[in-house]
């Protein structure tokens, strides 16, 4: 099995496989509501919020896979999501499904001999990072905010 099919699974499987920790991601998301989306607990960040955050990060991640210097993501690191608005809702979640379709064919069609390679990153000390690393940690951030998302969905929603 390649990288590339390694870690296509590893994706696909957090999203919408049978993860050994849980619930996968889109089920995770198929239980929310848009007003729910939108209710804050505490001082934590919305369900909105953390959905809009997990997209950005998606998108620098393909940016970085596609050898431009590592960043914040172009869409900011926490992007405000507004009033509440379903319409806005849906479409958050249809974007966040299409990137993760992007990110599949992104990974698919990267050079298997090029994932122990360092990232380009001229951030001044910052560790080397390859983007087998990369993608690691990415799928580990996506991971730990289903987990926030899944213990705000049982704080609203019960």
């Amino acid at each position: 099995m390649t990288t590339n099919d390694k870690l296509i699974y590893q994706v696909e499987n957090t999203l919408s496989g049978q993860p050994w920790y849980g619930d996968p991601i889109y089920d995770i998301l198929d239980k929310v509501t848009f007003e729910s989306a939108y209710e804050r607990v505490g001082h934590a960040h919305t369900i909105a919020e953390i959905v809009l955050h997990m997209v950005s990060w998606t998108e620098e991640v393909m940016d970085r896979m596609n050898e431009k210097p590592a960043s914040l993501p172009v869409s900011g690191n926490w992007p405000h999501p507004g009033d509440p608005d379903e319409t806005k809702w849906q479409l958050w979640i249809d974007d966040f499904k299409l990137v993760n379709v992007n990110l599949v064919k992104t990974i698919r069609d990267f050079p298997e001999d090029k994932w122990d390679k360092p990232i380009i990153d001229e951030r001044a000390d910052e560790p080397v990072t390859t983007y087998e690393e990369l993608l690691y940690g990415f799928i580990q951030h996506q991971i730990y905010h289903a987990g926030q998302i899944a213990l705000l969905v049982r704080a609203i929603i019960g």
